[in-house]
């Protein structure tokens, strides 16, 4: 007999009833410290007090109105997000998914509007993720996803990941836009080049096509900006993202340059819940912690400190780790043995980590972590690859 909630996740066999910082507790009180996240969804840890704080006065305020009236939460965000990007206007929604359906969607009419409405092909990438709806999963071209599912939404082509001539092959007469993750996470913690987001403006400037990063998981701060591309100095046209901007609270955002927001006119695009006032006093929150002075060089250093341990430990036990990579609080462990195994005695050990593509474990603490969770993180790490090697 199915059960009450649809069997779409495989769970493990465990819950959690609270969490402080970087540790979550179950029901019989164990600690098991938290270098998941959620998925780099809390950014910053669990109850943080200022985000607890903000959130529960909206709570005793106000939870939803509509989209048909100002909503003051909104056009404070916006403007933050503007005067911190490159972006003029924002777009928001109640998850990542949504985010990269609305940039998608501002792309098609972008160039409808701009008299070309044959331009509705999007150029993205081997091994992508961009969320779980019929556009999303056809923009991330993954079988895996996309089984069951055909027929698959037309107006995407791959090409593999971090090959600039292989976007320019790809491009005709019918592209419109590149869709790429700065990192991707899904698909096992792939940095791209600077060299590689370079290329890609190059490209779009070159043939007219909007550029659209995906920064879902990989923003709000993960890898020591505010946004992963600062890194390359490169800026893209459309950007989405979530996960960390809420901080546990669902919401999503769509960032754009004037030119290409300014397509979705009234009407063209909305969302009943997006923006609500309770999404925008927890995001507000968010970045009042994130943007406030020091903390991104905080994220830095603890990040700088977790790279260095890591590394000694990879070295220590070559018969477990292959690679370290990544960005920042963004990180793969590739595995020379099988990264569920390694996974599942890391669980067993009360440390929480994140599956991922190509053999990989990611590591995606949160951004408040000091180094003594990372000396724990290390401990329990090297304990298990121990014990692996052992049995080996």
């Amino acid at each position: 007999m199915i059960s009450a909630v649809m069997p779409t996740y495989a769970r493990v066999d465990l819950s959690f009833v609270r969490g402080e910082g970087a540790y979550l507790f179950d029901a019989d009180g164990q600690r098991y410290l938290d270098f998941a996240t959620g998925i780099a969804v809390n950014a910053l840890g669990h109850c943080h007090p200022h985000l607890v704080k903000a959130v529960r006065e909206q709570a005793g305020k106000l939870w939803h109105t509509s989209n048909m009236y100002q909503i003051p939460g909104q056009e404070k965000l916006a403007q933050r997000l503007v005067d911190a990007t490159f972006a003029d206007s924002v777009f928001f929604a109640n998850s990542g998914a949504e985010a990269v359906e609305c940039a998608l969607k501002m792309a098609r009419k972008y160039q409808h509007d701009n008299g070309k409405p044959e331009r509705f092909r999007v150029i993205a990438f081997s091994n992508a993720f961009h969320g779980r709806t019929m556009s999303t999963i056809a923009a991330g071209g993954q079988e895996k996803h996309l089984a069951g599912f055909a027929p698959n939404m037309e107006g995407f082509d791959h090409v593999p990941f971090g090959n600039l001539n292989a976007v320019r092959a790809a491009i005709t007469n019918e592209t419109g836009a590149i869709l790429v993750e700065p990192i991707q996470g899904e698909g096992g913690i792939r940095p791209a080049s600077p060299e590689f987001l370079k290329g890609l403006r190059q490209a779009a400037d070159e043939f007219g096509l909007l550029l659209i990063f995906d920064e879902v998981q990989c923003g709000v701060g993960r890898t020591g900006k505010l946004f992963a591309h600062e890194w390359a100095d490169v800026t893209p046209d459309i950007m989405s993202v979530a996960k960390g901007l809420g901080g546990g609270f669902p919401v999503g955002a769509c960032l754009a340059r004037e030119s290409a927001a300014a397509a979705l006119s009234a009407g063209s695009h909305g969302s009943t819940f997006g923006g609500n006032p309770m999404a925008m006093a927890a995001a507000n929150a968010v970045l009042d912690v994130i943007l406030a002075p020091g903390f991104l060089e905080s994220v830095n250093k603890v990040a700088k400190e977790l790279w260095t341990q890591l590394r000694d430990l990879a070295a220590d036990h070559p018969v477990v780790i292959e690679e370290i990579r990544g960005s920042g609080l963004m990180i793969g462990i590739k595995c020379k043995i099988d990264s569920s195994d390694l996974r599942g005695k890391l669980l067993d050990a009360r440390m929480l980590s994140v599956g991922a593509a190509d053999n990989v474990i990611r590591i995606l603490p949160p951004l408040i972590i000091e180094n003594s969770h990372i000396d724990e993180a290390i401990h329990i790490l090297g304990n298990v690859c121990a014990q692996i090697e052992e049995a080996s």
